[in-house]
């Protein structure tokens, strides 16, 4: 189903020099300058043009002219996204405001730990130098294999925040640190519309069609009858963020089985509100839905 290599796109002297860059140059500039000379090449060569195209075609229900459009203007906003998370490394601020602040400082402000449940929808990193709490400690689940020069900047900017990384293992092993983060009372943050190591998942309706999502989230969470945010940031402007916290009910004296199904299906239905107010910023470019790995590229 995945084949997306988990990895910020270029190599280590790239992602340098880019930063570099930036600490002198307004982001607007490198923005038009990839908009113009690289999305074009990137969808002439890249089989992420036909995924996205049918994102907007067959689940957004657009038009075949404004699919096309719609293509473009996904893969320059990813663009941006992508500069703006080197913009902040290179020191770079972003207005970012806060929906429904108040259920993170409840929860935060709570004995017991709770889980952050994101998706690859807009710039979720922002999440992580706007959501912080004194009291508990954020634990961040991140893929293990993302380049050095990615990972040191994160830590570099977390350094001054109560944030910890929890690097995925194919052994599984970062399971056990997510258990002991939460079995300590702490925030653990997990990502929840992608299947990475672990084959479990469960089927879902998405957007009209079945769409597979990993399991471990949601048993997680549902282990310990936790508390359940969904999180995600999205892109309103050339400098500007919206975090939107979301609160995800469950019955927690229900069997497990029905405890995932409704904890699923909160989350299924508050990314679903997202993607219909900004369908431009799904950035999963691989084949998401059981049509798609069917149907390949019909049309």
């Amino acid at each position: 189903m995945n084949n997306w290599p988990g990895t910020t796109y270029g190599n280590e002297w790239m992602h340098k020099w880019l930063i570099r860059i930036l600490r002198h140059t307004d982001v607007r500039i490198l923005y038009a300058f990839v908009s113009v000379f690289v999305i074009p090449v990137c969808l002439m060569t890249c089989r992420s043009r036909g995924i996205a195209y049918r994102y907007f075609r067959r689940r957004i229900g657009m038009g075949r002219l404004k699919s096309a459009w719609m293509t473009y203007v996904n893969h320059c906003l990813f663009a941006q996204i992508v500069i703006d998370k080197f913009a902040m490394y290179a020191g770079k601020t972003f207005d970012v405001t806060v929906e429904n602040y108040e259920s993170f400082q409840h929860l935060a402000s709570q004995e017991q730990g709770f889980v952050l449940l994101s998706s690859h929808i807009g710039n979720y990193e922002i999440a992580g130098y706007t959501l912080v709490s004194k009291r508990k400690r954020f634990n961040a689940l991140v893929f293990a294999g993302e380049k050095a020069s990615v990972m040191q900047n994160r830590s570099r900017l977390f350094r001054h925040t109560n944030i910890n990384m929890i690097a995925t293992s194919p052994d599984m092993s970062h399971l056990f640190e997510i258990d002991k983060a939460l079995q300590d009372g702490e925030i653990v943050s997990i990502p929840a519309d992608r299947i990475n190591g672990s084959s479990k998942h469960i089927e879902l309706d998405f957007l009209g069609a079945k769409a597979k999502f990993p399991l471990g989230p949601f048993a997680v969470a549902t282990t310990r009858s936790l508390d359940v945010l969904a999180v995600n940031v999205m892109k309103t402007s050339l400098r500007s963020y919206r975090i939107y916290v979301a609160p995800l009910p469950y019955d927690k004296t229900s069997s497990r089985q029905e405890q995932i199904r409704q904890l699923s299906a909160a989350y299924i239905r508050e990314l679903e509100r997202l993607v219909a107010t900004y369908p431009a910023q799904w950035f999963n470019y691989f084949e998401f839905w059981s049509e798609g790995e069917k149907q390949g590229k019909s049309e």
